[in-house]
C-alpha cells in the first residue's frame, strides 16, 4: 500500500464510526440488544430489572456512578461526601451477566439504522431507552449561568460545596463591612423542594455548624435568601403542608420571598421584583428543561424540551425507542407527571417488564400508569413535611419517615451505613464533617 493510501485509510479511521462489538459477535446473533442511554433512577431500574432477560444490554452513560440526586444539597452544605450518594455503575450491574456498562458521551442516535452514536464510534440497538435526564433552564436568560450555581451533579455540588465555604473565608479577611455582608449573603432562587432543603441546610451551617470557629465575623449574621415567583413555595404540597414549612426556615432564619420574580443576575447580586440585592452567592434551582435526546430522535417535544411519548412510553411511529424519567412528558390525569425519581423508577421497570414481554412473544397492552406515593420534603433538623396518600404530616416524625425513605432508596449497604453515620454527626452534635475546600488557587479569596 502507498503512503497515499496509507493516509487515506487511517484518515477513515478516524472519521468513521467504529461499531463497539462483543468478542462473540463474529456469530450471529440471537438475543436480541437493549441499549439504555444514562444511569439515573429510571436508566438503572431497566437495567436491574432486564438482567434476567434472554437479551443483551448495554448502559451507556458519560459518567462512571449513579448518582443519588435527591442528597445532592447535603454535599453541597458539607454534610455528606460525595462517594456517600454514589455507586459505580459497573458494581451494582456486575452480577448481570447479560449487561455491560460503556462510559462514554453519546451525541446522537440514527434511528434509521438503529444504532446509538458516540463520537467516532456507535452501538447496534433493537430496543432503545434513553433515559438522559435533565439540567439547568434559565428560561432564556443563558447569560445568567455564569453568575449562579446548579446543582445538578456531584461536580456541581462539589463546585458549591467550595463556594459556600470559601464565601466565610473571604469575609473572615474582608475589612470592607459592604463587601463583607455581601459574602455573607446567599440567594436561592426556586422554591421547589431542593431550593427549600437547601435553603435549610445553609442557615443551619452558617447559624449553627460555623457559628463559633471564626474570630472576625459572625456567621450568625449570614443572611439566606429563598426567592419563588409564584405566590407559594413547594407548590406541588398541599398550601398547609407549604405554610409549615415556611415558617420553619424563617425559624431557622432564612428570608422567604415569594411571588418575586428575578429580573437580573450579574457578577455582584441579583435584582428581586424590582429590589438589589447584593451577594456574592446565588443558587439556582428554579427549573429544568430535558437533554437533547427530542433533537436526536428528531420528536415532537414540549416547551422544555422533553419528548412526548405514547402511553406506553415509546417514540411515536418506533415502538422500539422508549423515553423515561425528566427526558420523557407523560400526562395523567389531564396533568403532566413531576420529573422526581419516583416517576423515573417506575417508568424504568415498566418499560423493562414491557421489553420482557415482547421478547417472549407476550402481548402487553396495559399502558404505563403512575402511582403516586407522595412527597417528601425535610427543612434542617428535625423537621420534614410528608404528603401520601392523603396521610399529610409536619414536623420531627415526617423528619424522620424522609430519613427512613432515603435510607431506604440508596444503593448498597455501605452508603446507607455511611450516610447514617455523617447525619448522626450533623443532625446531633452540629458537625460537618466534610468541610473540604478543594482547590489550589489562592487567588480566589482575594
Amino acid at each position: 500500500m502507498s503512503n497515499i493510501e496509507q493516509t487515506k485509510a487511517a484518515n477513515e479511521s478516524l472519521t468513521t464510526p467504529k461499531s463497539v462489538e462483543r468478542l462473540h459477535d463474529t456469530v450471529p446473533a440471537v438475543m436480541p440488544r437493549v441499549v439504555i442511554v444514562g444511569a439515573g433512577f429510571g436508566g438503572l431500574q431497566a437495567a436491574r430489572a432486564l438482567g434476567d432477560i434472554p437479551i443483551q444490554v448495554t448502559v451507556i452513560d458519560r459518567s462512571n456512578h449513579h448518582l443519588f440526586q435527591p442528597l445532592l444539597y447535603q454535599v453541597a452544605t458539607s454534610v455528606l461526601p460525595p462517594n456517600d450518594i454514589t455507586a459505580p455503575i459497573r458494581e451494582v450491574l456486575r452480577k448481570q451477566k447479560n449487561t455491560e456498562v460503556l462510559m462514554a458521551e453519546v451525541t446522537g442516535v440514527d434511528v434509521q439504522e438503529q444504532r446509538v452514536l458516540m463520537h467516532n464510534r456507535s452501538v447496534p440497538y433493537d430496543y432503545l431507552i434513553l433515559a438522559t435526564g435533565a439540567h439547568e433552564s434559565y428560561f432564556g436568560h443563558n447569560d445568567w449561568k455564569q453568575f449562579s450555581s446548579g446543582l445538578k451533579s456531584i461536580a456541581q455540588a462539589v463546585v458549591l460545596r467550595d463556594k459556600l465555604l470559601l464565601a466565610f473565608e473571604a469575609a473572615e479577611l474582608e475589612t470592607d463591612p459592604e463587601k463583607r455582608q455581601a459574602l455573607l449573603t446567599f440567594v436561592l432562587v426556586g422554591g421547589g423542594p431542593t431550593g427549600v432543603e437547601m435553603a435549610g441546610a445553609i442557615a443551619e451551617l452558617a447559624h449553627q455548624s460555623l457559628a463559633s470557629d471564626f474570630r472576625h465575623i459572625d456567621p450568625k449574621s449570614a443572611r439566606v435568601i429563598l426567592v419563588e415567583m409564584l405566590p407559594r413555595i413547594l407548590s406541588a404540597f398541599p398550601e398547609r403542608l407549604a405554610k409549615k414549612a415556611q415558617a420553619a426556615l424563617t425559624r431557622l432564619g432564612v428570608e422567604v420571598r415569594t411571588s418575586s420574580p428575578v429580573e437580573e443576575i450579574d457578577k455582584d447580586g441579583v435584582v428581586i421584583a424590582g429590589q438589589r440585592v447584593d451577594a456574592r452567592t446565588i443558587i439556582w434551582t428554579a427549573g429544568v428543561a430535558a437533554s437533547p435526546a427530542g433533537k436526536w430522535l428528531g420528536a415532537e417535544t414540549d416547551r422544555a424540551g422533553r419528548v412526548k411519548v405514547t402511553s406506553d412510553l415509546s417514540l411515536p411511529g418506533h415502538p422500539n425507542i422508549f423515553v423515561i424519567g425528566d427526558t420523557a412528558t407523560v400526562n395523567q390525569d389531564g396533568k403532566p407527571l413531576p420529573g422526581v425519581a419516583p416517576v423515573a423508577m417506575q417508568e424504568g421497570r415498566y418499560v423493562a417488564s414491557l421489553i420482557a414481554d415482547l421478547v417472549a412473544g407476550k402481548e402487553h397492552q396495559q399502558p404505563f400508569h403512575y402511582v403516586n406515593k407522595g412527597n417528601l420534603a425535610t427543612i434542617g433538623r428535625f423537621f420534614g413535611i410528608v404528603d401520601v396518600a392523603g396521610f399529610r404530616l409536619a414536623g420531627f416524625l415526617a423528619w424522620v419517615i424522609w430519613l427512613v425513605v432515603h435510607i431506604y432508596y440508596l444503593i448498597g449497604f455501605r452508603n446507607r451505613f455511611m450516610v447514617l453515620f455523617q447525619w448522626a454527626l450533623s443532625y446531633l452534635l452540629f458537625q460537618r464533617s466534610a468541610r473540604l475546600i478543594a482547590f489550589e488557587d489562592t487567588s480566589r479569596l482575594e
